[in-house]
């Protein structure tokens, strides 16, 4: 009796007992797991890349402007209405071939008098010269004195130096009556058409009586080769040499690539830009590029490879400077000062607080302090740099020759 009483109750007991056991181990297993989320947790995961060392040439890409080789605005010379025109916007033309025709009604009226006057003074001259021959004869006779003589004699030169005047003023209208004529100056383009039939133009300087503005009335450009001017920034000055070559990309045409040289440089800088015009050359021999076209103008300028590089994404900026964020064997992180070189892009230069060998935080967060620990992760394929060697640019191609219409075709 007594030892069933036993065992109703310690079977209890037991129970409650286990229960206890069972509930104290099942919170250390939660506590510990709960410790060990908070530790994770706690540590921060960064990926890791490494400086890589920089390319051997690399692109600078600059804005330009196309430009003629030749432009000339085409002024009148004489004051008149435009009686006709014969070349229109886009035509094609040949130096000395016509443009427009003038009519100068009282251009014609002083012209005329002009040779008018010109008869005057030859008809005077005649009658001055045979007077003075007349009286020359009679020299040395009591019938005339010699003041006598040489007054008429003198009176014949004068009458001649007005001839001379009257004719070189004929010449002068003669030369205005040709500018009637507009003609192109050299062989090119009309690019611009300013004027129309029955429109007044003034003179640019050809007729000196003249003192209102002048009229354009074209322009012609002289297009078979093209300049291109772009601005280079101070840093890149240096690499403008003899035999620099350059690219042409046009925005609506991104597959045509055009070959472009060196022409000269302005070897100076401007104050407000510090940049140096730079004037390259293109061969347009079928016309395909138009004065006044912008292009990106691309250069290969030689880069050190020996300088490390690293993405521009891995800088920390803060009161103390440029830093970047080292990874030591324990995982802890060490803020460095570094100093930058060139930016090239998506990269930058480092000179110094590198070594090949560091450990550098991809995208640090801001809050990334001095001797915190972190935990290195593996990224994810395709979206970080941390497993991805810095981009490199590729080496120059052999250079294409251009085709007239500025399309690079292979050799």
């Amino acid at each position: 009796m007594k030892r069933r009483m036993l065992i109703r109750f310690a079977v209890p007991v037991m129970v409650v007992v286990a229960l206890v056991v069972y509930g104290i181990v099942g919170r250390e297993r939660a506590l510990g797991a709960l410790a060990r989320v908070a530790n994770a947790e706690a540590t921060l995961p960064v990926e890791i890349i490494s400086p890589q060392p920089g390319p051997s040439t690399r692109p600078l890409a600059l804005p330009g402007t196309v430009h003629a080789w030749y432009e000339a605005p085409i002024f009148a010379q004489v004051s008149g209405y435009v009686q006709s025109w014969t070349k229109d916007y886009g035509a094609d033309v040949k130096a000395g071939e016509l443009l427009a025709t003038i009519a100068t009604p009282s251009l014609d009226a002083e012209y005329a008098a002009a040779k008018a006057n010109q008869h005057v003074a030859e008809a005077n001259y005649r009658l001055a010269l045979t007077t003075a021959e007349r009286w020359q004869a009679l020299a040395g006779t009591v019938a005339v004195s010699k003041q006598e003589v040489d007054v008429q004699v003198a009176g014949a030169a004068a009458r001649k130096a007005e001839l001379e005047a009257a004719t070189q003023n004929v010449a002068r209208y003669a030369a205005l009556e040709a500018f009637k004529h507009v003609v192109a100056p050299f062989d090119g383009v009309v690019t611009a058409r300013l004027t129309d039939v029955g429109s007044y133009v003034n003179a640019a300087g050809g007729d000196l009586s003249f003192r209102g503005s002048s009229t354009q009335l074209f322009t012609v450009a002289d297009v078979h080769e093209l300049r291109v001017f772009v601005a280079v920034p101070q840093d890149y000055a240096d690499q403008l040499g003899a035999g620099l070559k350059a690219t042409l990309h046009l925005p609506s045409q991104p597959g045509n690539i055009i070959e472009a040289k060196l022409l000269t440089t302005a070897r100076a800088f401007s104050a407000n830009t510090r940049t140096a015009v730079t004037e390259l050359t293109v061969d347009n021999t079928k016309h395909a590029l138009w004065p006044g076209t912008y292009v990106d103008v691309e250069f290969r300028v030689p880069s050190d490879p020996a300088v490390l590089t690293m993405p521009e994404g891995a800088l920390i900026f803060r009161a103390a400077g440029t830093q970047v964020a080292i990874v030591d064997s324990q995982n802890r992180v060490h803020l460095r000062n570094v100093t930058l070189g060139q930016n090239l892009g998506e990269i930058v230069q480092v000179t110094s607080g590198l070594i090949a060998g560091d450990r550098l935080v991809n995208s640090p967060p801001a809050g990334l302090l001095e001797g915190q620990t972190v935990q290195p992760v593996t990224p994810m394929p395709g979206y970080s740099t941390a497993k991805r060697k810095l981009p490199s640019l590729p080496e120059p191609v052999p250079p294409r020759a251009a085709s007239g219409d500025g399309h690079a075709t292979t050799p």
